[in-house]
């Protein structure tokens, strides 16, 4: 091979790697543009690790009722099942803590679900993204999800160098803590990737673990989602909720931030700027008494673009009745 040659694969090579770096740039800085206030970019591979713990959990049952984790096992360990083709797994958050906190006499409504449903909010991003890549770099594959896809957001994210996960399970961000939404973009595009997020910043720290007021949270960061009030509240379909479960919601009607609000990174949690999120006012202000009469029409009027409608207005009136009769 000549001198020229070598030259010649040198500089192709060179160019490979710029643009590259180009490319994974415009998609940080466009994703920033969009709202999201982080962006890391993995290596779209096999998540052995993962796929044994999640078979483990399964196996016990941790699950409950929620009978759709069971499905596309291998999609879920497996992006190039989801996108043929997957080069990057590109994660995303985006911060919901909210400026605003609930009156004292109103059931307790996980944060998340002050707003809009983040699931349109995020969706409309994920497709606003792809497509400015494809404007701005050429034809790519890909697809966004938004916690409604058998994909791992959290082990992702871990990967993308964005956090650790919790002793409660959740993603945690040093410098704003775990009140964040994941999306994650799969796609067929070569990028730089990030370094994995190496330390765990928990240390002996059991806030979660203690305060939790079902016993959900387990060692070595298990969460029995067959215990936790959000699976309660929102995830079970049944008409009842288990007895044994009575004095232990401490007025949750909607989800559970119970880990989130005693963990002290949290401290460092700013208020979003998404105006998506902007509380709903029902939601902060509310009585008891008000949504015990709160008709069905009323209901889904009002929370028609909330996460709310999720549990039904029959799943929100037992809800409601259960922590009532509460000692």
């Amino acid at each position: 091979m000549q001198i020229n040659d070598h030259i010649k694969i040198l500089c192709n090579f060179a160019q490979q790697v710029q643009q590259t770096a180009n490319y994974t740039a415009f998609i940080k800085q466009t994703a920033a543009t969009l709202g999201f206030s982080y962006c890391g970019i993995a290596k779209a591979e096999r998540l052995d690790d993962d796929a044994r713990k999640l078979e483990t959990w399964l196996n016990k049952g941790m699950h409950g009722n929620m009978q759709y984790m069971e499905h596309h096992f291998d999609m879920r360990v497996d992006p190039t099942l989801l996108v043929p083709g997957a080069k990057s797994v590109i994660t995303l958050l985006m911060n919901y803590f909210p400026s605003t906190t609930q009156e004292e006499n109103t059931p307790n409504i996980s944060k998340y679900a002050f707003g809009n449903d983040y699931h349109e909010v995020i969706r409309a991003k994920l497709k606003e993204l792809l497509a400015l890549i494809n404007v701005n770099i050429g034809e790519v594959s890909g697809r966004g999800f938004v916690d409604s896809a058998p994909v791992l957001e959290r082990s992702w994210a871990l990967r993308s160098g964005l956090g650790w996960i919790g002793k409660n399970g959740n993603l945690i961000s040093k410098q704003s803590g775990s009140f964040f939404f994941l999306a994650t973009l799969i796609c067929d595009l070569e990028l730089d990737y990030d370094s994995p997020f190496a330390k765990d910043y928990c240390g002996s720290c059991t806030k979660c673990i203690d305060h939790c007021p079902t016993d959900a949270i387990l060692p070595d960061k298990i969460v029995d989602g067959s215990k936790c009030i959000s699976y309660f509240t929102i995830e079970l379909k049944n008409a009842l909720i288990d007895e044994r479960m009575k004095g232990k919601f401490s007025n949750w009607m909607f989800g559970c931030d119970v880990c989130q609000d005693v963990c002290p990174w949290n401290r460092f949690s700013k208020p979003t700027t998404e105006q998506g999120f902007t509380p709903i006012p029902e939601i902060l202000n509310l009585s008891s008494k008000e949504w015990e009469e709160m008709s069905e029409e009323t209901f889904k009027q009002v929370f028609k673009h909330s996460p709310l409608k999720r549990t039904t207005f029959e799943g929100i009136q037992r809800n409601l009745k259960f922590i009532l009769s509460e000692p």
